[in-house]
C-alpha cells in the first residue's frame, strides 16, 4: 500500500519579526530542539504541580498521605489498573456480581502502553512507578515532535499566515489543562505519539507504515475509527485531484486507500474483538464499559441525556448548547480552515465520535487531548498585526497553565471520602 514519498517536508519561514532575549535563543535552534525545550519546560511546571498537590494529599486508596513523586504519577487512579495489566494481564472470565452484571475489569484497559512499561520492567529491574510515567513522558517527547512536522506538513496555508504555528502548537498541547497525564502511567502520551504519526506518515503519502501504526493505535486506546474518516477524506482529495490534473491516482492508489481505511475501521473493533474471543462473552468488552458507567447502557450519545444534569441541574441544556457551539465555532473559523483536509477531518471526526461513545464526565476534558489541530486553530487565530498575535497567543498560555494546576489540584488529588477519577 505504500507510495514514494514525492514531496519533501515544507522548511519553516522565518518570523516575521526577530525575537530577542531568551527567545531568539530558542527559537534558533534546530527546530527539533526548539520543540524538546518547549516541552520539557512544559513539564517541569507540570512536575512542579503534581508535587504541590501531593504535599497535600490525604491517604487514599493508591497512596499514603504526602506521597513522593513517582508513587503519585504512577500508582493514581487508571495507573494501578495499567500496572495490574503489566504484571497480571487479563483474567479469562470477566468478574460479575451477584446482581449478575460484569464488574469493573482489566478488560477496559489497552494493552500495548502496560506491555511496553511491562518490557522495559524486565530489562531494567525498575518498578512499575518509575517505569511507567518516565515512558510516558518520553513517549510524549515524541508526540510533540511529531506533532511539529504534521503541522509544518499538513498545514502549510496556515504555517505561511502565522510562521511560529508549528511550534505554538507543541506549546499549547504540551500546556493544555490535561497535558498533566503526559507524565503519568496512562496512555494518552502513546496514543498522542500514534495519532500525530500515523497522519503525518498520511500527509507523506506512507501509507504501509501507517497501517503499521494504525494496529498499534487499536492496542491503544478506542480512537482509531476516526482515522478511517480521515483515509476516506484523504483518497477523496487526490481522487479529485488527479481529475484536475494536480495529483496521479491509479488503480493501486484506490485499492490501497480503501483497504487502509478498512484497516482503520477494523482497528477500532480489534481490541472489544479480542475480548470476546478470549472471554467468551462476545460483548464482554462493551460490558465492561457498561461497569464504569451512571447508567448501565451504552448508545450513541446517550450519556449526554443525564451526565450534564447530574452537573449542571437546571443549566444543563444552556452548558451543552454552549460548549457545542464553542466546538462548532473552533471547527469553522477562518484558522481551522487553514489547517488542510486531514488535520482538520481529524480535529471534527475525532470530536464527534468522542461525543458519541463517551460518558461526558471527569474524563472528558483528558480525551480532548487528542485533538490537538485545535491547538493550532487556537494558536493561527490572530495572525495580525504581530502584537495582537503576541498578546493572544500570552493570554491563552496564562489562561492553560492555570487550568493545569486547577485541573491537576482538583482532579488528580484524591478526595478520600468521594471522588471522580481524571
Amino acid at each position: 500500500m505504500s507510495e514514494v514519498q514525492q514531496v519533501e517536508d515544507p522548511v519553516d519561514e522565518p518570523s516575521a519579526e526577530p525575537p530577542n532575549g531568551l527567545w531568539a535563543w530558542v527559537v534558533s535552534r534546530p527546530w527539533w530542539v526548539q520543540v524538546l525545550l518547549v516541552y520539557a519546560a512544559a513539564r517541569l511546571f507540570t512536575t512542579a504541580v503534581f508535587l504541590w498537590v501531593a504535599s497535600v494529599q490525604e491517604q487514599n486508596p493508591w497512596t499514603p498521605e504526602h506521597p513522593s513523586y513517582f508513587p503519585y504519577v504512577g500508582f493514581m487512579f487508571d495507573g494501578s489498573w495499567y500496572k495490574n495489566v503489566a504484571e497480571n494481564l487479563y483474567p479469562a472470565q470477566l468478574p460479575v456480581g451477584e446482581d449478575g452484571l460484569v464488574q469493573q475489569n482489566a478488560w477496559a484497559f489497552f494493552p500495548l502502553f502496560p506491555l511496553l512499561a511491562r518490557g522495559l520492567m524486565l530489562v531494567t529491574g525498575a518498578p512499575w512507578e518509575v517505569v511507567a510515567p518516565l515512558l510516558a513522558l518520553v513517549l510524549g517527547a515524541g508526540a510533540v515532535l511529531a506533532i511539529h512536522r504534521t503541522v509544518v506538513r499538513g498545514a502549510p496555508r496556515a504555517v505561511a499566515a502565522r510562521p511560529g504555528l508549528p511550534l505554538a502548537t507543541v506549546a499549547l498541547v504540551s500546556i493544555f489543562p490535561t497535558a498533566a497525564v503526559l507524565q503519568v502511567a496512562y496512555t494518552e502520551a502513546l496514543a498522542l505519539l500514534l495519532v500525530a504519526s500515523a497522519l503525518l506518515l498520511l500527509l507523506r503519502r506512507d501509507y504501509g507504515w501507517m497501517a503499521l501504526v494504525v494496529v498499534a493505535l487499536g492496542f491503544t486506546r478506542a480512537v482509531a475509527l476516526p482515522m478511517a474518516a480521515v483515509v476516506v477524506v484523504h483518497a477523496a482529495v487526490r481522487w479529485w485531484s488527479s481529475r484536475r490534473g494536480t495529483d496521479t491516482w491509479t488503480w493501486r492508489t484506490g485499492t490501497g486507500l480503501a483497504g487502509l481505511a478498512l484497516l482503520a475501521a477494523a482497528s477500532g473493533f480489534l481490541w472489544p474483538a479480542i475480548c470476546g474471543w478470549v472471554t467468551g462473552v462476545p460483548d464482554g468488552y462493551l460490558q465492561t464499559q457498561e461497569a464504569w458507567r451512571g447508567v448501565r447502557e451504552v448508545a450513541p450519545f446517550g450519556g449526554w441525556s443525564y451526565v450534564p444534569q447530574f452537573w449542571f441541574g437546571s443549566r444543563a441544556l444552556l452548558v451543552v448548547g454552549l460548549s457545542f457551539a464553542l466546538v462548532i465555532a473552533v471547527l469553522v473559523v477562518p484558522a481551522a480552515w487553514r489547517l488542510g483536509n486531514e488535520l482538520h477531518t481529524w480535529a471534527a471526526a475525532y470530536i464527534v465520535y468522542i461525543a458519541a461513545v463517551v460518558e461526558p464526565g471527569s474524563s472528558l476534558a483528558r480525551f480532548l487531548l487528542l485533538a490537538f489541530p485545535l491547538a493550532a486553530v487556537t494558536a493561527g487565530v490572530v495572525t495580525r498585526p504581530p502584537a495582537a498575535r503576541r498578546w493572544w497567543f500570552a493570554a491563552v498560555v496564562v489562561l492553560m497553565l492555570s487550568l493545569q494546576v486547577l485541573w491537576v489540584r482538583q482532579m488528580w488529588h484524591a478526595n478520600p471520602v468521594a471522588d471522580w477519577p481524571p
